[in-house]
C-alpha cells in the first residue's frame, strides 16, 4: 500500500494548480486522474487521428480570462514550465442577420468607434457600461481570489485601486441599493436598460448566458460582465491549445516531486473514525493519505457515490439529504463539435476581414434567439431549430493547432442533459444517441454555414460529442461542466452548501476544490489555489495565518507607499 501526504481525486486544471502550491509547502503528492491523460475539462488532443491527423482540439474549456483575474500563473512560474500565452485582439465577432456586426476589440475605444458606425448613443452607453462592470470586477477580484469565510485573505488581496473602484461602485447608500438592485435582476434587463440595438445586446447577452442560464434568469446580471472582461485582462489561449496550460502545471509538479496516475478511477474515499485516510480506485489498489484527501470532482459524487451515508451521517445527518435536493442543475450542458477544415471559415455578408476569426464568433441573432438556446434546455427540449451558438476558429491565432493551410473550429452548442419524452432511451437513459447528436450537428452547421458558406464544403473531418458522452468522459454530474450551476444561490458562501463553503468538508482531513467550488467554473485555478491556502491554515493555522497576515499588511502598505 503506497502512501503520500496528500491524495487529490482528479487531475483537472484546479487539482494540479492545488498539487503545485502543496509541493512547494513540502507535502508529497499523488493526483489519480480517471482519463489517460490528465487536465479534466482543459485538454487539447488529437481526437480524429485516423480522418484529420495533426489536427489538435480542444476538447471542452478554450477561451481564458478568468485565470488572468489572479496570480496563479505567476506564482507558480509557469512561464518557465512552457506556457505561452497569445492574447487574443478582436476578441468577439458577431455577424447580424441584417448585415450589421459586432466587432469587439480590446481596445474600448476601437469597439465603440465599431458600434458608433450604426449608433452613437450605443457606442457612448458601451464606453460607461464597460467602465462600471471593470471596476465592479476589480472591487471582486479579492474575492474570487481567496476563500469566502477568510477575511485576513480577502483584506490582503485588496490595494488602494481595488479600494477606490469598491467605493466607487457601493461607496454610498444609494450607490449601494443600486448594485444590490442590479445584481437581483436579469442580464435581459439590464442590457435593455443600457442599450438600443440588437446587434450589440445579442451577444452581450450570449456571453452572458456562458454561466448556464437563459438572458432573462434574474438574479444572474452579473453575466454582462464577461464582456468587460474581454477588455481588461483580456483574452488569452495557450500555445498549443488550453492543454498547454495542463502540461505546464505537469511539468511543474513532476519537477517538484509529485506523482500523477492516469486511469484510476476512484471508487471509495476510505474514512476511518470521521477522518479521511485515503482512497480505493477501481481494481482495489488503496492509497493512503497522511494528511489530506482532496477531491477536484463535484460534492454530490464525492459524496453521494464514493463514501458510505453512515459515515456522513456520524459528522453531520442532514449532509446527505441536502446534497441530493439542494444543490440545483437546470439540465443544460453542452453539445460539442470539433471540425477540420481545408480552409478557414469565410464571412462574405459582413464584410470579411481575416482578423474576425481571431476571438470568439458569436452566432447570436438577438436576444430572443440566446433565451430560446436556454429555456428550451430547462424543459429538456433540443434548441436546434434555429440554433445559436458558440464558435472558434483557434488555428487562426495559433496555426499548430492544424497542418499548415488547413484549420480546427470549435463550436459549442447548448442542449438537454436529459431529453423529454426518451428517458430510459439512449446513453445513460439520457435520449442521446449517435444518430440524434449527429442529426442536432447538422443542423448547426447549416446554421453557421448561413454565414460562412465556405463550410461545408471545407470540412475534412467532423467529431461530435453528446451531452451524455461528455458528462461521461469528464465525470460530470449531469454533463455539468460547471459541476454544479453557477447562479447565485450557488455562489461564494453557498458554494455548494454553506457548511462546505470553504473547502473543508465535515469529514476531518477531506477538502474540496474545482468548478463546483468558489469562484466556480472556467479556467482560473482560483478554486485549486484557494483550497490549499485553507489546507495549509488547517494544518499549520499559527504559522499560515502570521504569514497572511503579514502578506496582507505588506500589500496594504505597498499600494499606500507605492512599495512593490
Amino acid at each position: 500500500m503506497q502512501e503520500y501526504d496528500v491524495v487529490i481525486i482528479g487531475a483537472g486544471h484546479n487539482g494540479l494548480v492545488c498539487a503545485a502550491y502543496l509541493l512547494k509547502a513540502g507535502y508529497s503528492v499523488l493526483l489519480l486522474e480517471k482519463r489517460p491523460v490528465p487536465g479534466g475539462a482543459a485538454t487539447t488532443e488529437e481526437c480524429i487521428p485516423d480522418q484529420a491527423p495533426g489536427f489538435k482540439f480542444n476538447l471542452c474549456a478554450i477561451d481564458h480570462e478568468f485565470i488572468h483575474l489572479g496570480p496563479v500563473v505567476e506564482e507558480l512560474e509557469l512561464t518557465k514550465y512552457g506556457l505561452e500565452y497569445l492574447e487574443c485582439d478582436p476578441v468577439v465577432f458577431c455577424p447580424h442577420p441584417d448585415g450589421k456586426y459586432f466587432l469587439a476589440h480590446k481596445s474600448i475605444e476601437k469597439t465603440c468607434t465599431e458600434i458608433a458606425r450604426y449608433n452613437e448613443r450605443d457606442a457612448r452607453k458601451y464606453a460607461e457600461f464597460t467602465d462600471y462592470w471593470q471596476r465592479a470586477i476589480n472591487a471582486m477580484i479579492p474575492m474570487f481570489n481567496a476563500p469566502p469565510k477568510s477575511v485576513v485573505d480577502i483584506f490582503g488581496n485588496y490595494n488602494i485601486q481595488k479600494l477606490k473602484d469598491l467605493f466607487s461602485v457601493v461607496g454610498s447608500p444609494n450607490k449601494s441599493l443600486d448594485f444590490v438592485r442590479t445584481m437581483l435582476n436579469s442580464a435581459e434587463d439590464i442590457l435593455n436598460e443600457w442599450f438600443d440595438e440588437e446587434f450589440l445586446k445579442a451577444p452581450l447577452s450570449r456571453l452572458a448566458s456562458e454561466l448556464g442560464a437563459p438572458p432573462s434568469q434574474k438574479n444572474l446580471a452579473i453575466g454582462v460582465m464577461m464582456m468587460a472582461m474581454r477588455h481588461n485582462p483580456g483574452m488569452a489561449r495557450p500555445r498549443g491549445g488550453t492543454g498547454a496550460l495542463v502540461q505546464a502545471l505537469v511539468n511543474l509538479v513532476t519537477s517538484k516531486g509529485g506523482v500523477i496516475l492516469t486511469d484510476q478511477h476512484v471508487e471509495k474515499v476510505l474514512i476511518d473514525d470521521a477522518k479521511a485516510v485515503g482512497v480505493r480506485v477501481a481494481g482495489g489498489q488503496e492509497y493512503r493519505a497522511k494528511y489530506g484527501v482532496i477531491s477536484n470532482i463535484d460534492a454530490q459524487r464525492l459524496f453521494l457515490q464514493m463514501t458510505e451515508k453512515s459515515d456522513i451521517d456520524a459528522v453531520d445527518s442532514e449532509l446527505w439529504e441536502r446534497l441530493e435536493r439542494r444543490i440545483v442543475n437546470n439540465n443544460e450542458t453542452i453539445l460539442k463539435i470539433d471540425l477540420a477544415l481545408d480552409e478557414p471559415l469565410h464571412f462574405p455578408y459582413h464584410e470579411h476581414k481575416d482578423e474576425y476569426l481571431i476571438g470568439s464568433i458569436l452566432i447570436a441573432d438577438s436576444m430572443n434567439h440566446v433565451e430560446q438556446a436556454h429555456s428550451k434546455c430547462t424543459l429538456g427540449e433540443i434548441p436546434d431549430s434555429d440554433p445559436s451558438m458558440y464558435v472558434v476558429m483557434p488555428s487562426a491565432l495559433d496555426p499548430s493547432l492544424a497542418p499548415p493551410g488547413k484549420h480546427t473550429v470549435w463550436i459549442e452548442f447548448f442542449a438537454p442533459y436529459q431529453i423529454a419524452g426518451a428517458e430510459g432511451t439512449g446513453l445513460k437513459g439520457t435520449g442521446w444517441t449517435d444518430e440524434l447528436k449527429n442529426q442536432v450537428a447538422d443542423r448547426v452547421v447549416d446554421k453557421l454555414a448561413t454565414y460562412s458558406p465556405n463550410l461545408k464544403t471545407s470540412i475534412i473531418a467532423r467529431r461530435v460529442e453528446s451531452p451524455a458522452e461528455l458528462g461521461e468522459r469528464l465525470g460530470a454530474y449531469k454533463g455539468n461542466y460547471y459541476h454544479i450551476d453557477m447562479t447565485m444561490d450557488q455562489m461564494v458562501f453557498f458554494r455548494p452548501l454553506p457548511e462546505l463553503a470553504n473547502y473543508k468538508t465535515p469529514i476531518d482531513n477531506l477538502f474540496l476544490t474545482g468548478a463546483g467550488t468558489h469562484p466556480g467554473g472556467s479556467i482560473s485555478g482560483m478554486p485549486g489555489r484557494n483550497c490549499a491556502r485553507v489546507f495549509l491554515q488547517t494544518k499549520h493555522p499559527i504559522s499560515q495565518t502570521l504569514k497572511d497576515a503579514g502578506n496582507s499588511l505588506k500589500s496594504t502598505v505597498g499600494s499606500v507607499f507605492g512599495i512593490s
